[in-house]
């Protein structure tokens, strides 16, 4: 009881403090809330799966019955990308089935000077032309991959269509972070015997620099336009 009571908000946004307390479970746990769960958005995705691939011997390990096997690196990234993006695939399946539930009341409710339904219409216009995309690409952005399949569910974009993208997002997005941060810190530590591990907060810094770049691009310089968007739930 006292430890959880020592645990910082600095500890819950830094990644190796889930690796080193919790093990594989939790890393698991924080990937399906981070990509569907509306209050993970605040967790480290992209820095969490980096330092996963460095620390990926200590996870496969931290699981009971795998703790004395003798694993190879190359496999230990296998079993934990596949671990992992079944985590996130469903994780985006949760969100996208809350927003579909929630999809006909926002539809058919009226505006006030919280809640405006241009922004539903913005938003169906966007997965409209570039659902396929935004779902893959969401991926690597924080925050917006939290939100993005929840959105995706309330302007009802097609089912078939979300788990295809669903799949193909997560697959990749676990494999880039994944085999990056664990060959990178190989490549790097060899090269000019620089451990990664000493300087996490730097690469934190900057994957979260490096990925929510475009977000802000889109936010600040992105074209609006509704006029063609017709209400996905108007016949319900």
């Amino acid at each position: 009881m006292l430890q959880l009571l020592t645990i910082t908000f600095r500890d819950l946004l830094n990644p190796e403090f889930y690796i080193n307390n919790g093990g594989l479970w939790v890393l698991l746990f924080i990937v399906f809330a981070e990509t569907g769960l509306m209050f993970g958005f605040f967790l480290p995705g992209d820095s969490l799966l980096f330092v996963a691939g460095i620390y990926n011997q200590s996870l496969i390990k931290s699981v009971g019955f795998l703790k004395d096997a003798t694993i190879s690196d190359f496999l230990t990234l296998i079993i934990l990308w596949g671990a992992i993006s079944v985590c996130g695939i469903f994780g985006n399946a949760v969100g996208y089935w809350f927003g579909n539930k929630s999809g006909p009341f926002l539809f058919h409710r009226k505006d006030n000077w919280l809640f405006k339904k241009k922004h539903l219409y913005q938003a169906k216009e966007f997965y409209d032309k570039h659902g396929g995309e935004a779902i893959i690409f969401a991926r690597f952005l924080p925050i917006v991959r939290t939100f993005a399949p929840i959105i995706a569910g309330i302007v009802a974009m097609d089912k078939k269509k979300f788990w295809l993208y669903n799949i193909i997002g997560s697959v990749a997005w676990v494999f880039a972070m994944l085999f990056a941060g664990h060959y990178l810190q190989k490549f790097i530590l060899m090269k000019w015997n620089f451990d990664l591990k000493k300087h996490l907060e730097i690469i934190v810094i900057g994957i979260v620099v490096i990925t929510t770049a475009p977000v802000l691009y889109k936010i600040f310089f992105g074209r609006k336009d509704t006029a063609s968007v017709e209400d996905p739930y108007k016949n319900s």
